[in-house]
Formats: structure tokens, sequence, C-alpha cells
């Protein structure tokens, strides 16, 4: 069982991929909740079951990797 600090050291590097333009709003609303204002940029962001579902439902917008 992981503890809490293992959990809290445990981060992920989101990069955005595709535009946002045409998206449906709760995809775009997704990626600015995630930090990402623009093409190819590029946040780290803790790796929770609340950020990992915000991935996962945006998913074909971004890039994920373990940082």
């Amino acid at each position: 069982m992981a503890t809490k600090k293992d959990t809290a050291a445990r981060n992920v590097k989101v990069t955005l991929v595709k535009s946002t333009f045409g998206q449906i709003h709760r995809h775009r609303a997704t990626v600015r909740g995630l930090g990402l204002r623009r093409m190819n940029q590029t946040v780290v962001v803790a790796d929770t079951p609340e950020i990992r579902g915000m991935l996962n439902a945006s998913r074909h917008l971004l890039r994920v990797e373990e940082a």
C-alpha cells in the first residue's frame, strides 16, 4: 500500500498537442482546469484519481508522461 508521502511525490507531465478549437465546451474546460492555455504547453500535475479522470476525458488532446 502506498503511503501519503509516496502518493504526494507522484506527478505526471501533460502536454496539449491538439487545439481545443472546435471541441465541446466540456473538453475545453477540462484542459483549462489542468492549467493548459496554449498548444505545446506542458504542465506537471499531481497524479491523483481526479486528475486521471480529467486526463481520460480529454485524452485525444493530450500527451501524458510520467514526471
